[in-house]
């Protein structure tokens, strides 16, 4: 089984590892450091299908998906968050309108052609 190894990404060194969580001897992470930022990464569970080339792309993906959250500003970050909500609560208010609209239009048709029916 895949225990640690290192590679280079678009100049950046990056150091895997394996590890147990605390108090399991069954549940592990993949953890990794990268060159000159001073964090460590856990990011998802290692797995016994898992192999160097799987781990590396798993760990450039959301590395490359973490700088790019990193150097929005939060402005940037939370408008964008807020406005998918917005714009999906507004949908199904719309939507609801519109149905409520159709039934109304429905109702009234139906009303007047029993109108003219009884004249």
């Amino acid at each position: 089984m895949l225990r640690s190894f290192s590679f280079v990404h678009n100049n950046r060194t990056y150091a895997c590892h394996r590890e147990e969580a605390p108090g399991s001897q069954t549940d592990a992470w993949w953890w990794f450091t990268i060159s000159h930022d001073g964090n460590r990464y856990a990011p998802f569970r290692a797995l016994a299908r898992d192999t160097r080339a799987s781990v590396q792309s798993r760990i450039v993906a959301y590395y490359s998906n973490h700088l790019a959250h990193r150097a929005m500003t939060d402005r940037e970050h939370w408008a964008r968050r807020g406005k998918v909500a917005a714009n999906s609560k507004a949908a199904a208010v719309n939507k609801a309108a519109a149905s409520a609209k159709a039934a109304a239009n429905a109702k009234a048709a139906a009303s007047t052609k029993v109108a003219s029916k009884s004249k």
